[in-house]
């Protein structure tokens, strides 16, 4: 099965990361069920949020009395895999897609693809992370890169993605660190740490990448907003 030509190109949205999950599961199961094509979008997180991988049970106790700018910051649990993410001065990209065939680390790399393009096309090399299993006793996803990540020259990790598949469809999307707070960060985790700071607006990074998109899976992108019936569907999710 090949990739479907047509793609739907949702708008940027910055929304609760609650909504945002529920809107990648809706996707992806829309795709799954033949009734919605295979789409790419962009999104912030508002407010900033702690996102958990969806087997992640333990995480620190104080992580539940974190505050960004007065305001909380929630615990959101992924549909996806991996450890935490740090939401805030980031932008997050989702694909969902069917019909990449191969193990679940040759789609990844096929699908990120177009993240090495858009960069590049930027003027930033990135490549993919080496680290081992030892990434699983970490809490933090961006304390080491497997090879699912993308890291610049100097080792820094840049984008942490994960996966979800269901009977043949993917749901892929990961965090794109843009300018993090790195007093913020050192309070979530508790270590410091060297974070990549790019000096590129988001709107500028999401027409490269949506360039590059079209470019790599040899798509034509469609921009679609979400229906009001659509968010009815997509607040109802459980």
């Amino acid at each position: 099965m090949a990739i479907a030509s047509h793609w739907r190109l949702i708008p940027p949205l910055e929304a609760p990361g609650k909504i945002q999950m529920a809107l990648d599961q809706w996707l992806l199961r829309q795709h799954q069920l033949g009734l919605h094509p295979p789409t790419l979008r962009f999104y912030t997180w508002l407010p900033a949020a702690i996102s958990l991988g969806y087997h992640q049970q333990r995480y620190p106790a104080h992580w539940e009395q974190l505050h960004w700018r007065d305001k909380p910051i929630a615990l959101v649990r992924r549909p996806t895999g991996g450890r935490a993410v740090l939401h805030q001065g980031d932008l997050t990209y989702a694909v969902i897609v069917s019909g990449i065939a191969g193990s679940r680390i040759q789609v990844y790399q096929e699908i990120c693809q177009f993240l090495i393009q858009g960069w590049r096309s930027l003027g930033v090399e990135l490549h993919f992370g080496e680290a081992g299993r030892g990434y699983i006793h970490n809490p933090n996803c961006f304390g080491t890169a497997t090879g699912a990540d993308l890291v610049l020259p100097d080792g820094k990790k840049l984008i942490g993605s994960a996966q979800l598949h269901r009977n043949g469809a993917t749901l892929q999307h990961g965090s794109i660190r843009l300018n993090p707070d790195p007093a913020l960060f050192k309070q979530v985790f508790e270590v410091e740490e060297a974070i990549a700071s790019l000096p590129y607006a988001k709107e500028t990074i999401i027409e490269a990448l949506t360039a590059s998109a079209q470019q790599c899976f040899k798509i034509h992108l469609t921009p679609q907003p979400l229906s009001q019936k659509e968010w009815q569907e997509i607040l109802a999710e459980p």
